[in-house]
């Protein structure tokens, strides 16, 4: 019989890992890991969707304080999906989708709002906006949105 360094057969160990992978993607779904951009005036915001997305296995691939910055991120970074602020200086979330939107018409831009902004919501999605999360961040709803958006984005 053959034995690892830690003491168990060199066979258990090998089931174990698969089995320990098997469940992380179960758990994650196949579609589960993208770089994302994150977009908020409100660096405890950012750090929010930081934590609950890298949990998730997502990689942060860039972060901008305003719609001004994002847009000119957006072309060197070339994330697969943005999470972007409504309501922001220098240049709203609406807008700088729309900048992107029309230099980029693949991008996907999923955008944040505070409860009773309807209305800008639905501006954000005339402007190209493929989806939307609402503040304060629910973790499961923050991912459910992510998965739905990404569809195979890697």
């Amino acid at each position: 019989m053959l034995m690892d360094g830690k003491g168990m057969r060199t066979g258990e160990t090998a089931c174990r890992k698969k089995l320990l992978i098997e469940s992380h993607s179960e758990r994650k779904g196949v579609f589960s890991v993208a770089k994302i951009m994150i977009v908020d005036d409100a660096a405890f915001m950012r750090m929010m969707l930081k934590n609950i997305l890298a949990e998730d296995g997502h990689e942060i691939v860039g972060e901008a304080m305003n719609g001004k910055q994002a847009v000119e991120l957006y072309g060197q970074l070339q994330p697969d999906i943005v999470i972007m602020d409504i309501t922001m200086p220098e240049m709203d979330g609406i807008q700088a989708t729309g900048s992107i939107k029309s230099l980029y018409p693949d991008a996907k831009i999923i955008m944040c709002s505070a409860m009773g902004q309807q209305q800008m919501v639905i501006d954000a999605i005339q402007n190209g906006a493929r989806g939307f999360i609402v503040k304060p961040f629910q973790k499961e709803r923050v991912l459910e949105e992510v998965r739905k958006i990404a569809g195979g984005a890697r």
